[in-house]
């Protein structure tokens, strides 16, 4: 039996939950789901500019488990871009703050 998913610090996402192609129904597309982990990891390395490391720190994870979330983010998000899938961001095993420090 695998051991359970620590929760991670992440920072409250209130933009749109959902990215899709133009002009194509949801229901003729696959859908690509993002953890908020996932976008949290590539928000603070990719955007932010952090290392894993401070990335881990933030989260309250290993720089590993940072290495591993950025690695199936950017997979699912440039799958979903060249498939021309939908992309589902969806809560995950996540503790979501709104302090000004998890901006």
């Amino acid at each position: 039996m695998p051991r359970p998913r620590k929760e991670r610090n992440c920072r409250r996402f209130h933009g749109d939950k959902v990215f899709k192609p133009r002009s194509i129904p949801m229901s003729e597309l696959d859908v690509v789901h993002l953890g908020v982990d996932e976008l949290e990891a590539l928000r603070l390395c990719d955007l932010e500019g952090h290392e894993q490391e401070a990335a881990g720190a933030r989260m309250a994870v290993s720089r590993g488990t940072v290495q591993r979330l950025l690695k199936s983010g950017r997979e699912k998000v440039v799958g979903a871009l060249i498939r021309n899938s939908a992309l589902v961001i969806g809560e995950g095993n996540v503790e979501a703050e709104d302090a000004p420090g998890a901006d």
